[in-house]
């Protein structure tokens, strides 16, 4: 029986594939354009403009329906706000509108109505103050106690505050004593406006207190020769001589130091006053290196029981090379700060300075099984190779169709493709801070595949996913790091954990101080770094590009490089706080590079040196296949070398 053959036309099928194909990309296009103009309508109240059936069915509809009711506060119902909210949970559409609800609320005296919105106290101080005010009829001891904390600053308020300060002082929960402390607030923050108008709140009975703190405007020394009570029934002292010796201990420590030993048998004051003076008086005095007073620093500490003047102190011990004393100090350390690699570290070396082999190497080794500076150091000390401690950020298919399906994804990749960037962050940061452990797995790998840097790294960060090393540490820009590292005779591993530590991959990232794109280049530095090598000057905006910054920064630490005999440590602790700086430094400084790092005064240079090293070392091990062997932090004339003066190429 002869067969029987079928003939699918398949040229029309294929053409009409084709041709459906771009229809529905247009028909996206469409409704997003759409949504576009509904969002500009909608923020400037625009509401004729709003093409409204043509967005109810977009994934961003939310966004239209925020600015609406948000236009109708507070005129709109609570119920109508917390149903929004309720639908709207997953986005962070959810908590603008309450805080916007807060506000609303707030401002036109609607108390109940905030409150039934409110999910505790709410972030902001004018949202604050207008919550702990709704709270004063229905539960006046939480209002006084969060109207004490707002009043309790050295500057002033908003206005929205007024209602509820205004309350508590008529009800004589802020009284004379709680408006001098603010106003000695006030004076240690050299705020005199404010300082007259609080005055002008208090009685006679505080004239002698305004004239002791008037006298100390012209002289801080005479702290000593004022009187030990200050104000009726001695209620102002404390906070006469907690601003007092803020500023005292500033200007002189040692002179306030004597002065509050010969002072405080005398001075009958709370422990919140006498905790801060003491608390300043120590921090200082080992800053500042008072020897002569170090017995009284080392007395004081056990009561204050602070872990960051305990570890100031170790710092200390370190630099007059104590070694007994680096370990008792250590001892006291809380056990979750003890067992960081960079006390166990430190433990290791003193034990090894004291003759101790068998704890050096126990402490060593507890110190390398982490991930860390000071952890890579002991591994070096041990001679094996660093324990990267990776996680498997390996997600199924059904994850990733899932994640990709998802809302927030749609809404995310909706957001950007209107040109709304910072919301699709916050959208994505939002998700991926409230989700599980592996709903933000499933968000970083889609950020990942995406080829979104900046989000991938933001989303491990959110979510804490700290051993996630291949997502907290991409390979984006890699190439650009490869040219101009080579190009400038730069390690590229080092210009990567530069980038990575200042900008945290996001190539328009701009700081409080200008400095901006991945490598944080101030315009000035870039500027300068251009004309050395006959460049424009890329402008504030040309230095964002990717790989204009990292050309620039990788020339300006090349330079650094270049100043320091090639050493790394020496460099990028000039990249972050300006060679001047690490010049005098290391004309003081201790030889040995692990106590040349502790021994760097600002505490920011000091975490930046150790975290650019160790991501370096976490960038070369992930390019080698994610093994640490055969990676080196340090080179050997970096961990040998003598870091003083002699390391300055230009001395």
């Amino acid at each position: 029986m002869p067969s029987t053959s079928f003939r699918i036309p398949w040229k029309p099928l294929l053409t009409t594939v084709l041709l459906s194909l771009p229809a529905a990309g247009q028909v996206q296009a469409n409704d997003d354009r759409a949504m576009q103009e509904a969002l500009q309508a909608a923020r400037a109240h625009d509401w004729q403009a709003i093409d409204q059936a043509a967005v109810n069915d977009h994934v961003l509809a939310g966004y239209v329906a925020y600015h609406r009711l948000k236009a109708r506060l507070p005129g709109a119902s609570p119920d109508e706000v917390r149903a929004f909210i309720a639908q709207h949970a997953d986005s962070p559409l959810a908590e603008w509108l309450r805080g916007q609800a807060i506000s609303a609320y707030g401002e036109a005296g609607r108390y109940s109505s905030l409150l039934a919105v409110a999910d505790g106290e709410p972030s902001g101080t004018e949202r604050q103050c207008h919550y702990y005010a709704a709270l004063l009829g229905t539960d006046p001891a939480t209002a006084a106690e969060g109207g004490r904390a707002l009043w309790r600053v050295g500057h002033s308020q908003p206005d929205a505050c007024d209602p509820l300060f205004n309350t508590l002082r008529a009800r004589g929960e802020i009284g004379p004593e709680q408006i001098w402390e603010r106003l000695t607030l006030a004076w240690q923050a050299d705020k005199p406006g404010l300082v007259g108008y609080l005055g002008r709140q208090l009685g006679d009975d505080w004239t002698g207190a305004r004239a002791a703190l008037d006298r100390l405007d012209d002289d801080l020394s005479i702290i000593a020769r004022l009187p030990t009570c200050i104000g009726p029934d001695c209620r102002g002292t404390g906070a006469l001589f907690a601003a007092a010796m803020h500023d005292y201990t500033r200007a002189d420590t040692a002179a306030a130091l004597s002065a509050w030993r010969r002072l405080a048998p005398q001075l009958v004051i709370d422990d919140v006053h006498r905790d801060a003076i003491e608390h300043d008086l120590a921090f200082y005095s080992l800053v500042r290196e008072i020897h002569h007073h170090r017995d009284w620093v080392d007395g004081v500490l056990p009561r204050l029981d602070d872990p960051e003047l305990t570890e100031l102190r170790i710092r200390v011990t370190l630099a007059d090379r104590d070694w007994p004393g680096v370990l008792a100090w250590a001892n006291r350390l809380p056990a979750e700060d003890a067992g960081d690699a960079r006390w166990q570290y430190w433990q290791a070396r003193a034990h090894e300075q004291l003759g101790d082999d068998t704890a050096a190497q126990a402490a060593y080794g507890r110190a390398a099984s982490q991930r860390s500076f000071f952890a890579f150091a002991a591994a070096d000390r041990l001679g094996q190779p660093y324990a990267l401690n990776r996680a498997d950020t390996a997600i199924d298919e059904a994850s990733r169709r899932e994640i990709a399906a998802s809302p927030v994804v749609r809404r995310t990749e909706a957001l950007l493709r209107i040109g709304e960037p910072g919301l699709a962050s916050s959208e994505w940061y939002s998700a991926a801070a409230r989700g599980t452990s592996d709903r933000a797995m499933a968000m970083a790998d889609y950020a990942a595949r995406r080829g979104w840097p900046a989000r991938l790294v933001q989303t491990t960060i959110a979510a804490q996913l700290w051993d996630a090393l291949e997502w907290r540490f991409p390979e984006a820009y890699r190439s650009d790091f490869l040219r101009w590292g080579e190009v400038n005779d730069v390690d590229p591993y080092l210009l990567m954990g530069i980038a990575r530590r200042e900008s945290a991959y996001n190539p328009e990232a701009l700081s409080p101080a200008g400095a901006r794109g991945l490598m944080q280049l101030m315009p000035g530095t870039a500027r300068q770094v251009s004309q050395r090598l006959g460049l424009a000057d890329p402008g504030p905006y040309g230095v964002l590009d990717p790989a204009i910054n990292i050309r620039l920064g990788s020339a300006y630490i090349g330079e650094m490089l270049e100043r320091y005999r090639g050493n790394r440590l020496a460099a990028t602790a000039a990249y972050n706080a300006g060679p001047s700086r690490v010049d005098r430094w290391l004309r003081h400084a201790p030889e040995q590079f692990d106590l040349f790092v502790e021994s760097i005064p600002f505490r920011e240079t000091r975490n930046y040196v150790q975290a650019v090293l160790a991501y370096r070392v976490i960038f070369e091990s992930l390019a080698k296949g994610g093994n640490g062997g055969g990676v080196s932090m340090l080179t050997p004339a970096e961990r040998q070398g003598r870091y003083d003066g002699s390391l300055l190429a230009r001395n």
